[in-house]
């Protein structure tokens, strides 16, 4: 799945627009709960080494909160890795460009919706 469609997912079922924060960090976008408070995910672009990847290459990842009790079984399929830069307990990070199709990627984004709402 690529980032825009990501993205349009987000701006169609949440109505959450990406945000950029961090200059030195072009790469990164937050999506937040309307209301402008909570995150629900973050699209990063990520050397794949930082991720215990074989590769230097930058891939793009989202990370979304999950419940803790399904981090061990989310965490066995492919394209889903520890949470990079948040709470390992609470996020897992999604290879966009893994295994996954787009419709898992999207629950998974509306799942941690829910759950930070």
């Amino acid at each position: 799945m690529k980032r825009e469609a990501l993205f349009s997912y987000a701006r169609e079922h949440f109505n959450a627009e990406p945000e950029y924060l961090w200059s030195n960090l072009p790469g990164y976008a937050v999506l937040r709960h309307h209301d402008g408070s909570k995150w629900f995910g973050i699209v990063m672009e990520v050397p794949g080494t930082k991720l215990g990847l074989n590769t230097e290459e930058k891939v793009d990842i989202l990370d979304v909160k999950v419940r803790p009790e399904h981090i061990g079984s989310l965490r066995q399929k492919e394209g889903i890795l520890p949470a990079y830069h948040m709470n390992k307990e609470h996020w897992i990070s999604v290879l966009l460009s893994g295994p996954l199709s787009a419709q898992e990627i999207q629950q998974l984004l509306a799942d941690s919706h829910a759950l930070t709402s």
